[in-house]
């Protein structure tokens, strides 16, 4: 079983998005989906997932990164594609996570896709703000892409090019499946399937996703997780220990609000 973790969003983040962008933070925010967020729907997911996100990835990736720093010894960039950023928290908590556990890094370019254009302009002020603190020289890639279907990825996987040493994706892949975009294919399963190859050798990918039971497939989210990465044949390294795991992340707006999540990482090889 993991460590309980409690995280504090750091003062600086927590007065950018709540007192100079305007997030709010809504406890009883229940919706999954933020495809089709408009501005104000944007700044409440901001102000309840940004936090949770935040603390997931600086969590994951702090444990990681001391279990895997061999893998990391003498390199000094990285290239990271984050799959459905939202607002960017888990880029965030990873790039601190980064500056705190692999001091050799020196640059990072950083990926990622999304479709909703409202969360992608707060994730670009946001990461700004980011570089102007960092000792990081981090560049930046938008791929402002709507997936409705499967068939769709074809276009994300001809205009994302290159190799990544990190692939993530956290509490995006939910969205596909409550909307039943991918029918009868497992979105978890089909979409390892399309980025491992854009991994370098011993790169990872790190899937993230919330832990309820989903109507429309009659099937617990981290089950269904599992019986896609086995099908695709993916080579997990690590996981959480649980049917969830629960980390607690304080800011302004909230002492200990939990966010419970299932993760895996698999090492391409």
């Amino acid at each position: 079983m993991e460590k309980t973790s409690i995280i504090t969003l750091p003062k600086w983040l927590d007065d950018l998005i709540f007192n100079e962008m305007g997030a709010n933070y809504c406890r009883q925010n229940a919706n999954m989906t933020n495809i089709d967020d408009d501005k104000d729907r944007a700044l409440n997911y901001l102000g309840t997932y940004f936090p949770r996100s935040y603390a997931e990835a600086y969590t994951i990736f702090g444990g990681f990164f001391q279990k895997y720093k061999d893998n990391y010894n003498g390199k000094t960039e990285l290239k990271i594609f984050d799959f459905g950023c939202g607002t960017g928290g888990e880029i965030i908590g990873l790039l601190t996570a980064i500056e705190e556990y692999l001091p050799e890094v020196q640059t990072v370019e950083v990926a990622v896709f999304d479709g909703n254009n409202n969360a992608l302009r707060l994730y670009e002020r946001i990461l700004e703000t980011y570089k102007r603190k960092s000792n990081l020289k981090i560049q930046k890639r938008i791929f402002p892409i709507v997936i409705d279907d499967f068939y769709d990825l074809s276009i994300l996987n001809s205009v994302v090019t290159g190799k990544f040493d990190l692939i993530i994706t956290f509490k995006a892949i939910c969205e596909f499946v409550t909307k039943n975009q991918f029918e009868n294919i497992n979105p978890y399963g089909h979409i390892a399937k399309i980025f491992l190859p854009k991994l370098v050798s011993n790169g990872f990918m790190v899937l993230v996703d919330i832990t309820i039971y989903d109507g429309t497939s009659d099937e617990w989210l981290p089950i269904k997780m599992d019986n896609g990465l086995n099908e695709a044949d993916c080579n997990i390294v690590s996981r959480n220990s649980d049917y969830n795991q629960k980390i607690y992340i304080t800011h302004s707006q909230a002492v200990n609000d939990v966010t419970k999540i299932a993760w895996r990482i698999i090492k391409n090889v």
